[in-house]
């Protein structure tokens, strides 16, 4: 009998510990348990070095789960590779945080390589309303956002003074000053970033959503870029390129030549992030004091922007979900991303840092930016993102390079964009 009592609590003990264990591996498919302990953190390369100190304050105040960053290349598109790699090994893999791109979220959960996150555990309405919807697939939270971004029109406002002319708001304004102005002063006149990367993508996409077209719907199941408004968005693109006043130099142009040119003092307009204002109003660049942003221009008015910036994910073989949870609590905390302003020079999603006046007088932009990112929409939402983005790349090049008419390019957008929906 008292072995038998034995083995009926031993039973009982057994039965409790799967229990908790199940209910644990449950609350860790939606990366809210499945323990603490040690993490690894990858991310694409940390330009200013603000992200180490930022982790060292978590790893003082959490010895137990420690925090190893590991610092992948600055190349977007190497980056994404590396972290498919890993989350590929499953649980061979290293990373249990992943600092993704915005445009990355969808594919990555189609494919299972993250894992979905619970609402509650993050201050979803304390961040800018855009920026939520870049970390959503499905209908799912699969990210947090860490670092929102949108594209601004850097402008010389000490040559515009002199001339007596506004900073533009439409189309019509920047071809006007940019093809008039720019040579008075020896200046090219408008820059973005085309070459064929993914820079490209977003440029091209922020000129056919400026003109009221879109490119896919429903997720990716839905082509949508035959459209006049998008052959009228890539025209204006493709026209800057002929006419002259963007330099055919620029169609070799990524974030950091085109910022160089402007900040060196060769353009007199640039399409870039903050970032680019920051380091052209920075002492040591010839146009430091002589720059201005506004949003986008478009057709008739402001235009749209390309959401930029990362979101925070979570392997779906992560070793320690909960403590990933954590870590991106931290990391979307108002002192942590007060930090990632004022040290990192990136812009924040935490919505009331823009009305912070101590801010605002160190990063004059911010309002600018602000108004940017809630106007602005996100990258197309596809599982198959980065073909996608090669079509868009490649189609948007041929056409501002003269091989193809604006309209011919929507038309073979249409074509190639089906096939790659199809997969």
């Amino acid at each position: 009998m008292r072995w038998i009592h034995a083995a009926g609590r031993g039973l009982l003990a057994l039965v409790v510990v799967l229990t908790g264990y199940v209910a644990s591996g449950a609350r860790a498919d939606e990366g809210g348990g499945g323990g603490r302990g040690p993490l690894t953190l990858a991310t694409a390369g940390d330009l200013t070095g603000y992200l180490g100190s930022v982790l060292d304050g978590w790893n003082r105040t959490h010895p137990g789960e420690k925090v190893t960053l590991v610092e992948l290349p600055d190349s977007a598109d190497e980056t994404r590779a590396q972290m498919i790699t890993d989350l590929r090994g499953g649980e061979r893999g290293r990373f249990d945080v992943l600092n993704i791109d915005v445009s990355w979220t969808s594919e990555f959960a189609a494919a299972g390589w993250i894992r979905p996150l619970p609402r509650e555990r993050f201050p979803l309405d304390s961040f800018l309303p855009r920026v939520v919807d870049t970390a959503t697939y499905d209908g799912r939270l699969y990210a947090v956002p860490y670092v929102t971004n949108a594209g601004l029109l850097l402008y010389r406002k000490d040559v515009l003074a002199e001339a007596g002319v506004a900073p533009p708001r439409t189309w019509a304004e920047l071809e006007r000053a940019a093809e008039t102005l720019a040579p008075e002063h020896g200046l090219d006149g408008y820059a973005g970033q085309f070459l064929p990367y993914e820079g490209l993508t977003v440029n091209a996409a922020e000129a056919v959503y400026s003109a009221g077209g879109t490119i896919l719907g429903d997720e990716g199941e839905r082509v949508t870029v035959n459209s006049r408004a998008a052959a009228e968005g890539i025209g204006f693109l493709a026209r800057g390129v002929r006419e002259g006043w963007i330099p055919r130099q620029a169609l070799t142009y990524k974030e950091e030549e085109s910022k160089q040119a402007f900040q060196n003092g060769r353009l007199l307009f640039l399409r870039n992030w903050p970032y680019a204002y920051v380091a052209a109003s920075a002492p040591g660049s010839k146009v430091a004091g002589k720059v201005g942003a506004v949003p986008l221009p478009g057709p008739d008015g402001p235009g749209t922007s390309v959401l930029g910036g990362s979101n925070l994910a979570v392997g779906s073989h992560a070793r320690h979900p909960d403590s990933a949870a954590r870590l991106i609590a931290y990391l979307t905390s108002e002192r942590v991303q007060r930090q990632v302003l004022t040290r990192g020079a990136l812009p924040p999603v935490r919505a009331a840092l823009y009305d912070d006046p101590g801010l605002v007088r160190r990063f004059p932009y911010l309002p600018t930016l602000r108004e940017s990112v809630l106007a602005a929409a996100p990258r197309p939402k596809s599982p198959h993102y980065d073909q996608v983005s090669l079509v868009v790349q490649a189609v948007v090049h041929d056409a501002m390079s003269g091989r193809q008419t604006p309209g011919a390019a929507v038309r073979r957008l249409a074509g190639e964009l089906a096939a790659v929906s199809s997969r």
